[in-house]
């Protein structure tokens, strides 16, 4: 029968399990502590309720009135380009940068530097320019016979064939004649007792020494031929050389450039990737020859990294070259931008009376056309013109891409006008100005790409054609009113939705269609809509000529410095004094400086001339006059009637330039403290 436990040993219990109840316990009180405080809070805290206002305040929400129509349009579009901040796709294989190799300021050894196995005797050699130059024992570990003493030449050190004989090098005599020796010109000849070592055994007969001389610049030795060490004496053998004049360097054939070869290229390569750190140089064509024969002229094709559209643009200079190490080219000077005319593309002037002009390659904005048997198996979506017409730009675009959004919902073909009303804010004439082209714009080819998109009038033809040579029209609805959703319109099989948009403004906007509830179905598609590549050609014209180095100061001024109410210091803010004690605070003395502005005045900023290097848009002007190529193609593209260079696009021209800078100053984050849009808007 088992004995009953002691009572010590019942009513004792181990250490660790106590001391995890007091632990337990202890976070167990925080956790209700904590729950207690914030239950207080969370009682007590009240936000501030509307609806619990005062009468004033539930009066002044209940009648306040918002106006449709956008504000005064002063500022830039941002399209596609500005606003997508997802990853840009890969490059693909034929858009992908050439590598550049490197081989220039390699270091190239000759077979002395390699060679460790026992070699042959060596002949002499002549050191010629600057070179050191060591016989064949300066470099053998193993035993070889002796050699004769080598000549140097015009300021070159050379060691004699007994200089830096190697501790096993066979026996020879314990007397060994001195050479005398004799420097001219710059060079030094060491006897042959300089450098010998000092296990050296004997080699019975002395040597008789070999006086050397120097004539016309060649040298005449007389002495003993090398020989292998022998006990016999060796008898003199009178040698003279004559007229033994220094060989021709391998790099005088570079004097004269050949821009066809590779090496030519490859170190336009390395210089364009240290200098233009602000591109990506996609493409090169092969160098050809300038008007100089140490110089060449290339062409390329590049992309800026601060745009997000993968659209290429071109330069062309002129380089020029000079020896580099180990006999390889080296750019020593570049010209300006587009400076190498000889590898520029021939340009044909449009000539509309006789043939049609060239297109530029790289732009294809022409209108597509629908074959007659695929305009019945398509559905469209057709928006009548509205009140958005002759609006600002702005408001435009957000009414165009609710319409594209609309018609990519419904799975679509957008059915738009090409045809644009510039508003008055940017007109020479401060009137709305009819007929403007899309094209001038914004780009139409990347829009024809990321889009399904018909031109207006190519879509009316081809209808009224099937109509015509068809009894059975084609399906048709029309809708007269925004307030029918896109939801309504998912499942309707009508070939054509015609929106039509004849009610006052502002229910004749088209961007309604978007509002409310469709706003959570319709998405505006902005990377659709990139700026016009004439219009980018212009600007990274203006950032080339500038080598891709300036920074760039945006002052605004015009209407809302002279509004006093809302903009009560910009006035001031923005006056040339102002501007220079800014950016001395900001900008590094005579850098290259950019100045976008919508100031009038083009002699404004003559002051920041004693500080900086000034560029103004207007400074530019050849880049669209009559002679230049964005003139050129517009005209074309208008049929053939000259097209202005208008107040958008020199906004355009100025913000986009502005953003390749490397420091930009701002009007209202820089310049000045007033709001952006007023009064009480920060």
């Amino acid at each position: 029968m088992r004995k009953p436990t002691k009572e010590s040993e019942l009513n004792t219990e181990p250490i660790g399990q106590n001391l995890i109840k007091l632990i337990s316990n202890l976070c167990f009180s925080v956790f209700v502590l904590s729950v207690l405080i914030f239950t207080a809070i969370a009682i007590t805290y009240q936000p501030p309720d509307p609806w619990l206002e005062s009468a004033p305040s539930l009066t002044k929400l209940f009648t306040q009135t918002e106006n449709a129509t956008f504000k005064i349009d002063d500022s830039i579009v941002k399209t596609g380009e500005d606003l997508v901040s997802s990853p840009v796709p890969a490059i693909p294989p034929a858009l992908a940068p050439n590598p550049i190799t490197e081989t220039d300021d390699s270091i190239v050894k000759t077979g002395e530097d390699l060679v460790s196995s026992p070699a042959p005797a060596i002949p002499p050699a002549l050191a010629t320019n600057d070179s050191v130059v060591k016989t064949g024992e300066d470099s053998v570990s193993s035993p070889v016979p002796a050699m004769s003493p080598v000549l140097a030449t015009n300021d070159s050190v050379v060691k004699t064939s007994e200089d830096s004989v190697s501790s096993l090098a066979p026996a020879m005599s314990p007397v060994v004649a001195p050479n005398p020796v004799t420097k001219t010109n710059d060079s030094v000849v060491k006897s042959g007792k300089e450098s010998k070592s000092s296990l050296a055994p004997a080699m019975s007969p002395a040597l008789a020494p070999n006086p050397v001389t120097k004539t016309n610049d060649s040298l005449v030795r007389t002495g003993p031929a090398p020989a292998p060490a022998t006990s016999l004496a060796l008898a003199p053998t009178p040698i003279v050389e004559t007229e033994a004049k220094s060989p021709k360097s391998d790099c005088e054939e570079l004097k004269h450039v050949n821009c066809s070869d590779p090496l030519v290229l490859r170190a336009i390569k390395k210089f364009n990737s240290k200098t233009f750190k602000s591109i990506v140089i996609l493409e090169y064509q092969t160098p050809v020859n300038s008007s100089k024969p140490d110089e060449c002229d290339v062409a390329w094709r590049f992309r800026n990294k601060k745009e997000r559209s993968w659209r290429k643009y071109r330069d062309f200079r002129r380089f020029e070259f000079g020896i580099g190490v180990n006999c390889t080219y080296r750019v020593i000077h570049t010209g300006r931008w587009h400076s190498g005319i000889n590898a520029r593309r021939p340009w044909i002037r449009p000539n509309p009376k006789f043939t049609q002009p060239i297109r530029d390659e790289e732009i294809n904005d022409t209108i597509p056309t629908l074959p007659e048997t695929n305009f019945r198996k398509g559905k469209y979506l057709y928006y009548a013109r509205g009140g958005d017409y002759c609006k600002g730009m702005n408001h435009y675009l957000w009414s165009f891409l609710c319409g594209l959004g609309e018609a990519v919902y419904l799975n679509r073909t957008f059915v738009m006008d090409l045809n644009m009303c510039l508003s008055a804010t940017h007109s020479s004439s401060h009137k709305d100005e009819e007929g403007k082209d899309f094209r001038f714009y914004f780009d139409f080819e990347h829009l024809k790409e990321t889009a399904s998109v018909v031109e207006e009038t190519e879509f009316l033809r081809d209808w009224k054609k099937w109509d015509k040579g068809h009894k059975r029209k084609v399906p048709l609805k029309k809708i007269k009113s925004h307030k029918t959703t896109p939801m309504q319109l998912k499942k309707d099989k009508s070939t054509i939705i015609w929106r039509q948009f004849d009610g006052p403004e502002p229910d004749n906007y088209w961007y309604r269609v978007c509002e409310g509830q469709a706003a959570k179905y319709i998405h505006r598609p902005w990377h659709t809509i990139w700026k016009s590549k004439r219009l980018m050609n212009i600007v990274t014209e203006i950032s080339g000529r500038m080598d891709w180095d300036f920074e760039a100061i945006h002052v605004i001024r015009g209407e809302k410095a002279q509004n006093k109410q809302l903009w009560p210091n910009l006035d001031s803010d923005t006056s040339p004094n102002a501007i220079l004690t800014k950016l001395q605070q900001l900008v590094q003395p005579w850098r290259n400086l950019y100045v976008a502005t919508n100031e009038p005045f083009y002699n404004y900023f003559d002051n920041l001339r004693s500080h900086y290097k000034v560029h103004l848009l207007d400074d530019y002007k050849e880049l669209w006059n009559e002679a230049s190529e964005w003139y050129n193609e517009t005209t074309l593209l208008n049929s053939g009637k000259p097209v202005e260079f208008d107040g958008y696009m020199r906004a355009v021209v100025d913000t986009e330039v502005l953003y390749r800078a490397k420091t930009r100053v701002e009007t209202f984050y820089n310049l000045t403290k007033d709001c952006k849009d007023g009064i009480n808007t920060c």
